[in-house]
């Protein structure tokens, strides 16, 4: 006589239970770039316990007196910070950012997750020359490595799997950076191609200006010149 009720009850509190997961699934799709988009916020010599603090993203912790390198604990896109050269990258796995007696000097990463279609490569890399040159960063060494771009020639030329392409960026005396971008063996994607960008940020160490009249050896693999 009683299962009615009783049935009733567990349908009630099934259907209570379907609800708070269906809002907490529809509060967290509203929230999820905030949830999942970890930040590291980085200023190249600053100091590390501030890129700690200021960064969402945990970081371990620094070891004093030493030269070392900081990793993240999560994925998390950079921001770097600069009144005029500042810039921001798509979440990255591999990050390692360089420290003297907590100063920070150089950042290594890869700003991606995963090795990228030639695509998704190609349209974050074109994103980070557009950032830059939009705040004033100059291309440099373009004899030799001519910024990148969406070209069959590119496209050909980073198919090949032989060199990587490279660019090299510079915010006047102060940041110089390395973008690349190659093919990529991916053995959860076999069949594809997939390919790696990778990161180097720094205070200038190539000096362009000296080096860019002198001769240098042709390559064998020229990277495409602009038209």
């Amino acid at each position: 006589m009683n299962l009615w009720p009783r049935g009733f009850g567990w349908r009630c509190g099934a259907s209570l239970v379907l609800l708070a997961v269906l809002t907490w699934a529809a509060i967290h799709q509203l929230t999820q770039p905030l949830w999942d988009e970890p930040e590291i916020v980085l200023e190249i010599g600053g100091k590390y316990e501030d890129l700690r603090r200021n960064s969402s993203a945990a970081f371990s912790p620094p070891i004093r007196g030493q030269i070392w390198f900081g990793i993240p604990k999560v994925d998390a896109r950079l921001r770097f910070v600069d009144p005029q050269f500042g810039f921001i990258t798509p979440a990255a796995r591999y990050f390692a950012v360089g420290f003297n007696n907590n100063a920070v000097y150089s950042l290594r990463m890869s700003p991606q997750i995963e090795p990228l279609l030639i695509d998704d490569a190609l349209k974050v890399v074109l994103d980070l020359q557009e950032q830059w040159r939009a705040k004033g960063w100059v291309a440099k060494g373009l004899r030799n490595n001519p910024t990148i771009a969406d070209t069959p020639e590119w496209r050909a030329y980073l198919r090949k799997g032989i060199l990587h392409g490279q660019s090299y960026w510079q915010a006047g005396e102060k940041y110089q950076v390395r973008v690349s971008l190659g093919r990529f063996k991916d053995y959860r994607n076999p069949t594809e191609e997939r390919y790696l960008i990778s990161l180097a940020l720094a205070k200038p160490w190539i000096p362009f200006d000296e080096i860019e009249d002198r001769y240098d050896e042709p390559s064998h693999f020229p990277a495409p010149q602009p038209k």
